[in-house]
């Protein structure tokens, strides 16, 4: 069966479509010994050997998973110094990688896959997936900083906001949850600490419509239905 060469190594979680693009831009991407550059290129996924960087791709079966991020793990695939990193908390034969990033002390959802497109599409800004987070903060938020942090501040010379902050207690103003579309490293700990604030905690509730239904540390496999409810919804809502 022949098919283009970006979808197929997408299809392999070796990177989103676009990214594939760059990779055979840079002489990067070979079919049976021979660098391509066509972007256009097919690929018979059953006889051609293909590979990045010299390393051989196969087309696995792609997979879908949902991690309820413990602290003191790193969200990559491999660490340097040797400490536990998301992946190794997941028994999977497979390659799979992070959707996005948390923090190494930051708990809550994190999805892992090896389809490149879905993580493009969970993670390219222009899609406004939205991220819920439960914060602790070290002092009470004042309504005024409230308002200034739904109505926008300059975070990287570039105006930047939380699209909602419920407080989670009636008593504590210092426990609170915040939406946003951003998933820019440490995001909600940098909006707060521009106010003076300093975030002592801090939990992903909710990504993309999923919530962590499972206990810290533990991960499933997302249903069908999550996925395509997924796909369908910011795919749709960018044509």
């Amino acid at each position: 069966m022949l098919i283009r060469i970006n979808k197929y190594l997408s299809d392999c979680g070796v990177a989103s479509r676009r990214k594939v693009e760059e990779l055979i831009r840079q002489g990067r991407i070979s079919i049976n010994e021979n660098v391509i550059y066509e972007l256009s290129t097919k690929v018979n996924s059953e006889r051609d050997i293909v590979k990045v960087d010299g390393e051989p791709v196969s087309n696995k079966k792609r997979v879908y998973y949902l991690l309820n991020k413990p602290k003191g793990v790193i969200t990559t695939t491999k660490d340097e110094k040797g400490r536990t990193t998301v992946t190794d908390l997941i028994k999977n034969e497979t390659a799979i990688y992070p959707v996005g990033r948390l923090d190494f002390n930051t708990t809550g959802v994190l999805l892992l896959t090896n389809d490149g497109d879905f993580s493009y599409l969970l993670t390219h800004p222009k899609h406004k997936v939205p991220r819920e987070y439960d914060v602790k903060l070290d002092k009470p938020l004042t309504e005024d900083d409230k308002l200034i942090l739904l109505s926008g501040i300059s975070l990287d010379s570039k105006k930047s906001k939380f699209e909602s902050i419920v407080f989670t207690s009636k008593k504590n103003r210092f426990l609170l949850r915040v939406k946003c579309f951003e998933g820019r490293n440490h995001f909600v700990k940098r909006m707060f600490q521009t106010l003076g604030y300093t975030v002592l905690s801090l939990n992903r509730y909710n990504f993309a419509g999923i919530i962590a239904d499972i206990p810290i540390g533990r991960y499933r496999k997302l249903s069908y239905s999550e996925i395509n409810r997924i796909k369908v919804r910011y795919a749709l809502q960018n044509i």
